[in-house]
């Protein structure tokens, strides 16, 4: 079994985090991952404090086991939701698209694990001085908000600047891939993608088809403009928002435009029209099936992989092959 002080920090069984992927990262996600031995993650989105508290009890209901809240750090209302997580108690938090530094020291009051995800080594060394528990470095692969530098670069240079657990997130779905971030000095994965096929993820089948349908090239992103780039699948909305960011359409045009289409996409099942934010790994994701088969399978053949490498090694006395 792959044990990593990843695992010892969160009281997990596996090293592996399940992304705070908004509309679609609820309760019926996050306790199945945690029941599997990860660390699920609620993702609030933009969603209201109140909503967040019922997932929170939710997962409570469904397991015992370790669990995290996503706070999205330019949602209207994030400081409502860390209120609600602070009173429920929620074991870990993990942010994305900001800055967490305000937020920081009430979280480590309370005694809750702090992991912010971060795009850049200064970002993962300041937040470490300001008490962050682990980081998740997070490429440019992914899905969603991204920085701008990709996962192979971006983890072992965080993994140098840091003294706390690093976790690798982009670009990740099987077994192989965890062996390749624990091999980069990471504790652990966190993965999006792969969770929203998944039984028990809630996103629209019509969505969880074109990731299956998915290619290596098949997502693209925009909103640099913005400055906060998504990357997402391609469709006939994102061709439509590159066209409108090229044709110098105001700001303001272009949140008014994007506004919605999420839950149009991940929840109602239009996928001509709605933004699918997903990873450039969705072309790994080929299958259907409940998380823990995920999870176990993921694990199993990274412990094949690890126990594979030593046989390409050359020993000492071995047979040189002439060239």
């Amino acid at each position: 079994m792959i044990r990593t002080v990843l695992c010892d920090l969160l009281g997990i069984k596996h090293p592996i985090i399940q992304g705070g992927m908004a509309w679609i990262a609820t309760a019926e996600l996050a306790a199945a991952v945690s029941e599997a031995g990860g660390l699920g993650i609620i993702g609030s989105g933009s969603a209201t404090a109140d909503w967040v508290r019922d997932q929170i009890r939710q997962v409570r209901a469904r397991t015992d086991r370790p669990f995290g809240v996503n706070i999205l750090l330019i949602s209207p209302h994030a400081d409502e939701v860390l209120r609600a997580v602070l009173e429920e108690r929620v074991p870990v938090v993990t942010t994305g698209a900001g800055t967490p530094s305000a937020y920081i020291p009430a979280l480590k009051e309370a005694g809750i694990k702090v992991i912010p995800v971060v795009s850049s080594v200064a970002l993962a060394r300041r937040l470490v001085r300001q008490g962050a528990d682990a980081v998740v470095a997070e490429g440019m692969e992914s899905g969603g908000h991204i920085g701008d530098v990709s996962t192979m670069p971006l983890v072992p240079q965080v993994v140098d600047a840091v003294s706390v657990p690093v976790v690798a997130a982009g670009g990740f779905a099987d077994g192989r891939g965890l062996a390749a971030a624990l091999a980069l000095g990471a504790a652990g994965i966190q993965m999006g993608t792969r969770f929203i096929c998944t039984t028990e993820c809630i996103a629209h089948p019509n969505f969880k088809r074109k990731v299956l349908e998915a290619q290596d090239r098949s997502t693209t992103v925009t909103g640099y403009s913005l400055g906060h780039a998504v990357r997402a699948l391609r469709n006939p909305m994102t061709r439509e928002f590159a066209r409108m960011e090229l044709a110098g359409i105001s700001e303001a045009e272009l949140i008014e435009f994007g506004t919605g289409k999420m839950r149009l996409g991940l929840i109602e099942g239009d996928v001509e029209h709605g933004s699918l934010m997903c990873g450039q790994v969705a072309g790994l994701v080929n299958d259907i099936v409940p998380c823990r088969q995920i999870i176990e399978r993921i694990v199993a053949e990274a412990e094949l992989v690890i126990n594979r490498l030593p046989g390409l090694i050359a020993q000492p006395g071995d047979q040189q092959t002439p060239p």
